[in-house]
């Protein structure tokens, strides 16, 4: 297999999953830079750029970090998170507590022996450096992420609680052969195969510990492993449901289902081929939680609607069955 990753069991037993605000923040830069651009996030890519039209950020520290006219960036931009993450605050201190070795270390190898402006000046002072780029990379996640986290976190939970029961009925070999095409399990490795990956025959450098699995809505249609990491190795994949992400409440229910279930019932159905909490569509829709929930609970109790919790909260979806209605 050209990329693999050796997991011993040790490492098997501590490989965990993780949401991360900072790597939808870097992966949504690289969309923006036309790397690896997925044509399943257009309507944000459209909104983004309409939004950077209006105000334009200032990434003078960041961006030629990420754009570099090679196939890879610096690996500290996205440092695993320390728990199941959704905390940008979290991400940020890891990246600002990067060895400075470690940075120097990875702008040699991704940049070579002549660093270009932005990456000399980072290795002369990474640790004035990290931080300028932190801030920089907290105003892009206020510009450009904050405004739909709420509903990017939710299809984020969503594809680590399928993943979870994935792992629970079918083993380390059903989770990562589900992960992403290009991915398998055997024996004790994962292995990256692809034609992407036909000519880059290597084995990971793995951090320490297990591996992180984070999905990602904002990004590459493809599975980004990090090859050189003082963290734990990351495998950053797409998440399951980004396309419905963006064509929830988008797609007009047909005169017959309003007629069916009301316009109101009709339009949540609608707005579920994404999950989503009660606030979450409260506030989208601009009623009451409680006229949510009333509402909710009819399209549960007819199987139109699927309820899940995840960590506090409950995400409520659409079931294959209100698809088909829709």
């Amino acid at each position: 297999m050209p990329m693999t990753i050796e997991l011993g069991v040790a490492e098997l037993a501590a490989t965990r999953f993780a949401i991360s605000p900072l790597s939808e923040t870097v992966a949504c830069l690289l969309q923006i830079a036309g790397l690896d651009r997925n044509t399943v996030n257009q309507p944000w890519s459209r909104w983004a750029r309409e939004e950077l039209d209006r105000e334009p950020l200032a990434l003078s520290r960041t961006w030629p970090l990420l754009v570099t006219g090679r196939l890879s960036w610096p690996e500290f931009l996205v440092p695993a998170p320390r728990d199941s993450g959704d905390s940008l605050e979290n991400d940020l201190d890891a990246l600002r507590r990067t060895p400075e070795g470690r940075v120097r270390a990875s702008l040699d190898r991704v940049f070579g022996e002549k660093l270009p402006r932005a990456a000399a000046v980072l290795a002369d002072d990474p640790a004035a450096g990290l931080r300028e780029i932190a801030a920089e990379l907290r105003e892009a996640h206020d510009r450009l992420v904050a405004p739909l986290w709420p509903r990017i976190r939710a299809v984020l939970e969503a594809d680590v609680g399928y993943r979870a029961r994935q792992l629970t009925t079918g083993g380390a070999e059903r989770l990562f052969a589900d992960l992403h095409p290009d991915l398998c399990w055997h024996s004790d490795r994962v292995a990256l195969a692809g034609e992407r990956w036909r000519n880059r025959h290597r084995t990971v450098a793995r951090g320490p510990g297990g591996l992180v699995l984070m999905p990602v809505v904002l990004g590459s249609p493809y599975v980004l492993i990090k090859n050189n990491t003082s963290t734990q190795t990351t495998i950053r994949y797409p998440a399951r449901g980004t396309a419905a992400l963006w064509a929830a409440g988008t797609r007009s229910p047909g005169a017959g289902t309003v007629r069916l279930l009301g316009r109101m019932r009709a339009a949540l159905l609608s707005a579920l081929s994404s999950p989503a909490t009660t606030t979450d569509l409260a506030r989208a829709f601009g009623v009451t939680p409680s006229a949510v929930s009333q509402h909710l609970k009819v399209l549960r109790d007819t199987g139109l609607v699927t309820r899940e919790r995840s960590g506090r909260g409950v995400l409520y979806q659409t079931t294959p069955l209100g698809e088909r209605l829709l």
